[in-house]
């Protein structure tokens, strides 16, 4: 590949893509646990939630493409498998199904992950002057925040 010349160092656009990749962990873990929960969720609340769900792990499916690519601008190779995901992300796997309840604590507690993770990384991105990977973490915060905000709101009795 050619010397990339984009005003950021290269130490600086390596710093800021190790946050973008912990990013991305989280936000793909959190993507193929929405999508499960959704294949498998049952009760009361069924078609809500099969169909929130649905709209958060399409929404998370752009997402981690955005991320990926921003990672590949910054002139650094994007983790893609299970295990590389599995050793950034700050979110575990779930095991078994759990019930509906449990499910929307669940992806309340991984939203709020991905916004802390996002905090980490905007502050590399700021530190490095990199306003393009500034302004998509941002953007990633805002869903995320509002997304947990509307599943906190579901487990308020």
């Amino acid at each position: 590949m050619s010397k990339i010349d984009i005003g950021i160092s290269e130490e600086d656009r390596n710093a800021v893509a190790e946050g973008l990749k912990k990013l991305l962990a989280d936000s793909y873990t959190l993507y193929l646990q929405t999508h499960n929960f959704h294949w498998n969720v049952e009760g009361p609340q069924f078609r809500q939630l099969h169909l929130m769900f649905e709209e958060q792990y399409t929404e998370l499916a752009e997402a981690v493409d955005e991320i990926a690519e921003r990672i590949r601008t910054l002139g650094v190779s994007a983790p893609g498998t299970y295990k590389s995901f599995a050793e950034l992300s700050a979110i575990d796997e779930v095991e078994g199904v759990p019930e509906a309840s449990e499910m929307v604590a669940l992806l309340t507690h991984g939203h709020e992950q991905v916004v802390k993770t996002s905090r980490d990384s905007l502050k590399l991105a700021q530190d490095a002057d990199d306003e393009s990977s500034a302004a998509l973490i941002g953007d990633r915060m805002r869903v995320h925040e509002k997304s947990a905000w509307m599943l906190r709101a579901m487990l308020a009795k």
